[in-house]
């Protein structure tokens, strides 16, 4: 068997998630696996570096599959891209070393927030931003992206309770204002359950002037998911790049 890496981008908008999912094959990992494994002739098990939520895009998303030929990378994500829906796109095809997966090798991922902060949504980003008409105060934000920074317990930034293991390392958050629109990008060891989103809505109140960035420290220490700011809509979020 040979191992193959996929960089793939989508559009999540539509689908549910990247997760396979029993009541549904509406998702990206069941299309990738219908498709590969018709275009191969057996089944395939196509592992994903992590998941991605409902509505969640993707530019950089990892994957990894095992085949039994070997492959013309190129010719691979050819056929592959001939047969994916237009808003599934396999981006880059490698062949890798056998032991490699998608999730365990992962050493870190960067994700990337956008908020439209018009009176008004863009008529064309509004499926990739989150409308939140208010002018942020980015300095703000960026002193409370400050006390994120590091290796922390951040119980208090999932939906996840049965998640054992809440220590993450991020290792940068940058808030950067373009016009009318706020862009976060977060480049961490790992992510839990909706952290990102979390993660988002806290910041954003806080340029929203609905908590203090020194009240971020609070939060952390409280482990307590109720301290955190609300879960921003999934729209706005894109997983960017995988670290290996």
């Amino acid at each position: 068997m040979r191992t193959y890496k996929m960089t793939i981008s989508y559009d999540g908008t539509r689908y549910q998630g990247w997760q396979r999912q029993a009541m549904t094959d509406n998702t990206i990992q069941h299309i990738l696996e219908w498709t590969i494994g018709r275009m191969v002739g057996y089944r395939v098990q196509v592992d994903g570096s992590g998941r991605t939520d409902s509505g969640v895009h993707a530019r950089g998303q990892v994957a990894s599959v095992k085949l039994s030929k070997l492959y013309d990378v190129e010719d691979l994500k050819d056929a592959l891209n001939r047969s994916l829906p237009e808003d599934i796109r396999i981006i880059r095809v490698e062949l890798v070393r056998n032991g490699f997966h998608a999730r365990k090798s992962a050493k870190g991922k960067k994700y990337e927030y956008y908020i439209d902060c018009r009176e008004k949504p863009d008529v064309f980003s509004r499926k990739y931003c989150y409308h939140y008409p208010v002018k942020l105060d980015i300095e703000a934000m960026r002193d409370a992206a400050d006390y994120l920074i590091g290796t922390k317990d951040f119980t208090s930034f999932t939906d996840n309770r049965e998640t054992r293991d809440t220590i993450r390392r991020i290792y940068s958050i940058k808030v950067v204002r373009a016009g009318d629109k706020v862009r976060i990008t977060y480049y961490g060891s790992g992510f839990m359950y909706h952290m990102a989103r979390i993660l988002t809505g806290t910041l954003i109140e806080v340029g929203a002037g609905k908590r203090e960035a020194s009240n971020l420290p609070l939060v952390l220490e409280a482990k307590d998911r109720s301290m955190a700011g609300f879960l921003a809509p999934a729209r706005g979020l894109f997983l960017r790049k995988v670290y290996y």
